[in-house]
């Protein structure tokens, strides 16, 4: 994760379900640094499912949400770039995805025009109900509202499950790829590819 995300003022980002039967209240908006403890519990959950059979289990078991948490607080507290922004999805009151948005920092992109998607991810308890699809929809109408003309993502190559999510919204590789080379000595490399969509061309 950027060490550092901004929190500036609230966008309207809420929705409300409506039914004959009461429901609970679905909403994003920007996240508080109160929250970065669950913030980081969301973290390692995501991380330890999208990573099994990638890295060794016991390096999986070792993640601490608490490192996690205490970088989210820092970078809540001590905001960067007016343009970084956490948001996070809400199940009533309980706090089940985030998403971390800044300019691109990669080699080919341009930080005045390109997003970055640093991370997003929704409690593995809490999927299938929505929570990753009002994210990104937050995503894109931030990016936009906030100038940037693309908006890109990494994700590990054989995900096909997250690459589905991303396509199923419009979204598309735009053929850059890199490999993670997680200890610095080739043992463990992770492939990924980027995604991307334009903010503007959102329905």
């Amino acid at each position: 994760m950027s060490s550092e995300f901004g929190v500036p003022e609230p966008v309207s980002l809420s929705s409300l379900g409506a039914s004959e039967e009461p429901i609970a209240e679905t909403s994003v908006r920007l996240a508080l640094p109160a929250e970065a403890d669950r913030i980081g519990e969301i973290q390692v959950a995501a991380w330890r499912q999208a990573y099994r059979g990638l890295l060794p289990a016991d390096v999986l078991l070792d993640l601490n949400p608490a490192q996690f948490a205490a970088q989210w607080r820092a970078a809540l507290l001590s905001p960067g770039e007016a343009r970084n922004r956490v948001l996070v999805a809400l199940a009533g009151r309980e706090l089940v995805g985030f998403a971390a948005i800044t300019a691109s920092d990669d080699p080919d992109g341009d930080p005045r025009k390109d997003a970055l998607i640093a991370e997003l991810a929704v409690d593995p308890a809490a999927t299938r109900a929505g929570h990753g699809s009002r994210l990104l929809n937050a995503v894109v109408d931030t990016t936009r509202a906030d100038g940037f003309e693309r908006v890109t993502v990494w994700i590990n190559s054989t995900d096909d499950v997250l690459r589905t999510f991303y396509t199923d919204a419009g979204w598309a590789p735009d053929q850059a790829h890199r490999e993670l080379d997680l200890y610095g000595d080739g043992t463990i490399r992770i492939k990924q590819v980027r995604l991307h969509t334009a903010p503007g061309d959102a329905a």
